[in-house]
């Protein structure tokens, strides 16, 4: 089946996004305790950010993911169904993809889906000068909520492809309800490749978060950046600080944007006062084992195939088994 080479450049964030943005943090910071979505992370500026906290010394996940995707790349591609669609959720830098993408003669289109438009612009277009015999379907859009594809994918075999531990994330009803809500993208028998990082040492994964460079505090305190740049508040980034521990009983790392000082931020007409010390819960990383992974797989109606892993991280393969 030939494909004509396409890309599709997505459209930039709509009035409906950033009014989104805006209810969003408005909600989650007068909640109590205050807390913003992590999918909020990346804009430009954070992608950016976050595709440098890859490349630390601490930071192991990156590492061991792609040193997996490398040496089984080919055993994971095999498991897809000829003449796929490639749909990547939360894609992000196409860099792992391209693994996966450069072994797999079975794939003929690909769909990276992200919430950051400007990012996935540019790394579509890199995509498409390196691979331009893909057809290439970027679409700007949460993948957390979308269950709409481009129609020249529609009725392809789709695989799925889903890196980075983004799993852990989510509290684990949400991971469930994503996973369920990948399923009916992919269709029955559809094959998600997935990513998931692994409980271990807390020293380990202490320095993961607290890299001795800053990188990952810039990237936490870019979120208030964001909301200045993109709300018209006025968070003073100074007066707050990145934090981040290991919560053994919940097997997660926490982080939080801690308030050094009482102070009151506005946010258009809204004024949102802050104690010393008060904390702003920004993310969790749920750390799994092989086997806690697979039995939230087989919940969310898939039937687990093969589990890749060096000890540190896993890359695990899932076939949707929902009707």
């Amino acid at each position: 089946m030939n494909i004509q080479t396409v890309f599709r450049a997505p459209p930039a964030q709509s009035l409906d996004k950033a009014s989104e943005f805006a209810a969003d943090v408005i909600a989650g910071l007068t909640n109590k305790p205050k807390s913003l979505p992590p999918k909020y992370f990346y804009d430009h500026a954070g992608s950016a950010l976050f595709d440098r906290i890859t490349g630390l010394p601490e930071y192991y996940p990156t590492r061991s993911e792609l040193g997996l995707l490398q040496k089984h790349s080919v055993e994971m591609v095999s498991l897809l169904p000829p003449a796929a669609a490639l749909i990547e959720f939360g894609s992000g830098s196409s860099r792992k993809a391209r693994i996966l993408l450069g072994v797999a003669a079975n794939i003929e289109a690909y769909v990276p889906i992200d919430i950051s438009g400007d990012f996935l612009r540019e790394d579509a277009a890199k995509l498409h000068r390196d691979f331009p015999h893909l057809a290439i379907y970027p679409v700007a859009a949460d993948f957390t909520v979308t269950t709409d594809l481009p129609a020249e994918v529609a009725n392809m075999p789709h695989g799925g492809f889903f890196p980075g531990s983004t799993i852990g994330n989510f509290e684990l009803h949400e991971a469930a309800a994503f996973l369920r809500r990948a399923g009916r993208v992919l269709g029955p028998g559809g094959v998600l490749i997935v990513g998931v990082d692994l409980a271990k040492a807390p020293d380990i994964l202490y320095r993961a978060y607290n890299d001795a460079a800053g990188v990952t505090a810039k990237f936490n305190l870019n979120l208030l950046a964001r909301i200045n740049r993109e709300l018209g508040a006025d968070f003073n980034l100074a007066a707050f600080e990145h934090h981040a521990c290991y919560n053994i009983d919940k097997s997660r790392i926490e982080m939080y944007l801690a308030s050094t000082k009482r102070q009151k931020v506005r946010i258009g007409e809204v004024t949102i006062d802050f104690r010393a010390g008060e904390t702003i819960h920004t993310e969790n990383s749920y750390k799994y084992s092989i086997e806690s992974f697979q039995a939230l797989a087989r919940g969310s109606g898939y039937a687990p195939l093969k589990a890749w892993t060096d000890g540190l991280f896993s890359v695990h393969a899932l076939r949707n088994a929902a009707d």
